[in-house]
């Protein structure tokens, strides 16, 4: 199964931006499944955020479209996301993720099991 070692979170003032990076160190094929992020707020279930298909097609969930960027560096198998525009609400655990599976659609992220994780990486936005 594949390895996800993510990177990159921190605390940031509300408006401000951070890049989250999830190298791929083993496993999955990376160049042909989706990859994609997820964020867990305390006391829920995670939720997509952003994907990024084989051909480089990019989908996100309505509430961060239009601020984050998702993109992958397929010679370093890097998978990451530009956050732009932050607000408090963003404030979570990120999660990077690979699967067989996984898209957003309709404002919505989906991914099918088994489903591969980072390890999560905290982002704290304050006002």
């Amino acid at each position: 199964q594949p390895h996800l070692l993510e990177s990159g979170g921190g605390s940031v003032e509300a408006g401000g931006s951070l890049t989250l990076s999830c190298e791929v160190v083993s496993g999955f094929e990376y160049a042909i499944y989706p990859m994609g992020w997820f964020r867990q707020f305390p006391g829920q279930e995670r939720e997509g955020i952003a994907a990024i298909d084989k051909d480089g097609n990019e989908s996100y969930a309505d509430s961060v479209t239009g601020r984050f960027t998702i993109s992958k560096d397929k010679a370093k198998h890097i998978l990451s996301l530009r956050m732009d525009d932050l607000k408090p609400d963003d404030t979570a655990m990120y999660y990077c993720a690979q699967a067989a599976t996984l898209f957003c659609r309709g404002g919505r992220c989906y991914v099918s099991r088994p489903t591969y994780w980072g390890q999560g990486t905290q982002v704290t936005v304050s006002s």
